[in-house]
């Protein structure tokens, strides 16, 4: 379907309806994503301050067939923020949309807007007792309009699940310029198709995300954390089971970290506190979030004594202080910086079912040796079946030169996931990048399903063109 160019004439058609400093030419940072693999073209940037405004610049663009690109805090890692190609497009960003509408103490609610920041979310939560749990790297700068349509995940997902299962109602610009007001704080609401957990995950490509009501969590009366050192990662798995076990189910998060990872921060950030001085072959970093009454230094002595005894566990370090746990999650939530900084050829986010991890590191790591010697990092939440699978040159060569390499490294992990019943794209969705892994990998009916879903929302093919679904 042809789209139109965001040209002089549609901008002066926009001035018209909005206030003289919602639009303005792009700003290059809007064309950037944070692993360089996508350049967006410079279009037509529009900064609405309310979602009448949203629906004003949605309107127009399905009428003159322009295409329109949501844009959030630019921090998602499969290119669905930036368009590389075809006529400019309209970058809508929800940055001036940063409100805290209203909370609901009583209800465990708040409401926000989309272009409010993560990390303001869980301040504003904890303002009045409570958490909102969705908690990953970017949070800092990732908005929760961003965070709800790629259905995010981070490092909290094994206790309270993914973006998804935060979300009560949205309020969202559909694709021809209707307001939907499904702000609803309701748990229960059985009325027919849910249109909330349609919008949720589709990048933008089924309307414009403005505000969500979010479901907020009791606040842990105490908070602990510790890395473990295991014999392997089939070692941590069962340590997993042994963990929740003896907790229940306050584990918050559960993260299996390769030695590889330690070693590469030890290179290139050596500002980072390690906490073993040698770092082993493979460790987990767990936390917990207790109820009142209950030490969690005295619950992870007691967990990692019960791991020794079994032979699951050969050492520990437990956090003895706030600064110490904000260490050892710096530790975890550096990893992707070093892995940037040395540079990988091939980064994955893959899930299988919890019992094929083992199995999997061990067949992918012989898979990769089979095209040439590398190094990998694989790191991940072990508690959701998430894991980070990175393949890196060996010392003293570049990933540029490997360039050649870097389709048969995608595609024997990503086979050997298929082949495992796993996924290709655990947490950070679809974008631009993984469309062609969809196709090949994705079952036909749904695909189908999806296409039939877009056709019929989307019906001029103006919201995300060329992210999730190709053109």
């Amino acid at each position: 379907m042809t789209l139109n160019p965001a040209d002089d004439e549609f901008a002066a058609r926009l001035r018209d309806r909005l206030p003289q400093d919602a639009v303005r030419p792009t700003d290059p940072r809007y064309l950037e994503e944070p692993r360089g693999q996508f350049t967006g073209i410079p279009g037509l940037l529009v900064l609405p301050r309310s979602v009448e405004e949203v629906a004003v610049v949605v309107r127009e663009a399905a009428q003159a067939r322009v295409p329109v690109i949501p844009y959030g805090g630019g921090t998602g890692l499969v290119g669905g923020q930036v368009m590389s190609g075809g006529p400019a497009p309209v970058i809508l960003s929800l940055e001036r949309m940063s409100a805290i509408r209203a909370v609901y103490p009583e209800e465990n609610v708040l409401v926000a807007e989309a272009g409010c920041i993560l990390a303001e979310v869980q301040a504003a939560a904890a303002e009045i007792g409570r958490l909102f749990p969705l908690s990953l790297g970017a949070e800092g700068t990732a908005r929760i309009g961003g965070n709800l349509s790629t259905n995010a995940g981070g490092v909290n997902v094994l206790r309270y699940g993914n973006a998804r299962a935060h979300c009560l109602g949205l309020e969202a610009v559909m694709p021809d310029g209707r307001i939907w007001h499904g702000l609803t704080r309701l748990r229960k609401d059985n009325t027919g198709y849910d249109l909330r957990n349609l919008l949720i995950g589709a990048e933008g490509t089924l309307g414009v995300i403005t505000a969500a009501a979010l479901a907020l969590a009791p606040r842990p009366a105490a908070e602990g954390t510790a890395f473990f050192v295991v014999q392997s990662p089939a070692a941590a798995l069962e340590f997993l089971g042994l963990v929740r076990d003896l907790v229940g189910e306050e584990v918050s998060a559960f993260e299996l970290i390769d030695g590889q990872g330690l070693r590469f921060q030890a290179e290139v950030l050596p500002d980072i506190r390690q906490p073993f001085e040698t770092p082993p072959a493979w460790m987990v970093l767990c936390d917990l979030g207790l109820s009142g009454g209950q030490s969690p230094a005295e619950a992870l002595e007691r967990v990692f004594e019960a791991g020794h005894d079994r032979g699951l566990v050969q050492d520990g370090v437990i956090a003895q202080s706030e600064a110490q746990r904000t260490e050892f999650w710096s530790v975890r939530e550096h990893m992707p910086e070093a892995n940037r900084r040395v540079g990988a050829i091939v980064s994955t986010d893959v899930s299988l079912p919890l019992s094929a991890l083992p199995v999997f590191l061990d067949r992918a790591r012989q898979k990769i040796a089979d095209i040439g010697a590398f190094r990998i990092n694989s790191f991940g939440h072990l508690g959701d079946g998430n894991l980070h699978f990175n393949v890196f040159p060996v010392a003293g060569r570049s990933r540029a030169d490997h360039a050649a390499d870097r389709p048969k490294l995608y595609r024997a992990v990503h086979d050997l996931v298929a082949g495992m019943e796993g996924s290709f794209s655990a947490e950070h969705g679809l974008g631009r990048l993984k469309v062609g892994e969809l196709e090949r990998y994705g079952d036909p009916v749904r695909v189908d399903a999806m296409r039939t879903i877009k056709a019929a929302l989307d019906p001029a093919g103006i919201m995300n063109p060329g992210a999730v679904l190709s053109a």
